[in-house]
């Protein structure tokens, strides 16, 4: 949704940026996805959580878009790795990974959290006047709030996976209608 937040003038420069992505770490997609990796960590087999992340998806393209990176991650991380990882969607295969690896679930997430903002910031380096000094500064300004994201769900069960992050929820239902757009999701 975040191109869709461009588009609708809420994400224009690096502030902005830093809020939204705040906003999505704390109370979105990036506590969700700490969640469903802790809770993929903690069961064996991940199915029925997998299950549930792909219920929880708040719209076409999101699920599409985590069904396509849980996939390639499972494929990459299966062959570098020699691992079983089967395609589910990321946040759960990186979660099931971590247990299969014998990795530290705190330090993954921390870590997953830190990419997914990373990545998102790079996004709207294409699509908003955002430099990319202006654009670390914002990514170092949020690694602390990874790490408290990654340390408050630490006893967290499917009954606390929600998402009050609502107009990133909106933009990312908007997206799929959005004319023209850069990224498919």
């Amino acid at each position: 949704g975040l191109e869709a937040a461009v588009d609708e003038g809420w994400v224009n420069d690096a502030p902005s940026l830093e809020v939204w992505l705040q906003g999505v770490l704390e109370h979105g997609t990036g506590r969700a996805d700490a969640i469903l990796i802790r809770l993929a960590h903690d069961s064996d087999p991940p199915k029925d959580i997998d299950a549930l992340a792909r219920a929880f998806a708040p719209s076409r393209e999101r699920l599409l878009e985590s069904e396509a990176q849980g996939a390639a991650f499972a494929r990459t991380t299966s062959e570098v790795w020699s691992i079983d990882l089967p395609a589910l969607v990321l946040p759960v295969a990186v979660g099931r990974a971590a247990r299969l690896m014998a990795l530290d679930i705190d330090a993954t997430i921390t870590l997953y959290l830190q990419s997914f903002i990373s990545n998102l910031t790079a996004a709207a380096q294409r699509l908003a006047p955002i430099g990319q000094t202006d654009g670390q500064k914002a990514v170092a300004n949020l690694a602390p709030l990874c790490l408290r994201v990654a340390e408050d769900t630490r006893d967290a069960t499917e009954d606390d996976l929600t998402s009050t992050a609502f107009l990133s929820d909106i933009t990312s239902m908007r997206h799929e209608t959005l004319s023209p757009r850069i990224f498919q999701s």
